[in-house]
């Protein structure tokens, strides 16, 4: 099964990173290039422990819908989202929040697997999991921006 891990480092609290990595209106924000818009559970706002939220979005030219629930939750140290229903025979996110010196370090676990066997793993190798590495260091470096230019003030409100 493939996994990504990536660091990032912010600089802010950690309540304000943990938050800003489960507003839903931010994660629209960041993921614009896909189109993605939640369509039930959690909408807008902060999705929290034990809540889901459905996402329809455009990868691959291919309209798809993704649902995922809050499995692990424990403010503002760590969460896991986990699909509920989607294009994945299975996915976990985990994001764990710590201070290092002055900076928060954010440390993503997303693991996957696709459907279709061998062909699900052949695609893994030569295209999805780059494609999923960039997505999501793209969509920390628009949550970072919002955590340090003071725009978390408005999406938080």
């Amino acid at each position: 099964m493939p996994v990504i891990e990536l660091e990032t480092k912010i600089q802010a609290s950690l309540e304000i990173c943990f938050d800003l990595f489960r507003s839903i209106d931010l994660h629209r924000m960041s993921t614009a290039r896909t189109n993605e818009v939640a369509i039930a559970g959690v909408t807008k706002g902060l999705i929290g422990a034990g809540e889901f939220v459905t996402w329809k979005a455009t990868h691959f030219g291919i309209r798809q819908q993704l649902a995922t629930a809050i499995t692990a939750y424990n403010r503002p140290f760590q969460f896991r989202d986990e699909q509920l229903n989607g294009i994945f025979r299975k996915m976990e996110h985990d994001h764990f929040f710590a201070y290092q010196g002055d900076e928060v370090v954010l440390t993503d676990r997303f693991v996957f697997e696709s459907p279709l066997g061998i062909l699900g793993r052949l695609f893994n190798r030569w295209v999805l999991t780059d494609y999923l590495r960039v997505f999501l260091i793209e969509r920390n470096q628009v949550i970072k921006t919002a955590a340090e230019s003071g725009q978390w003030k408005q999406l938080l409100a």
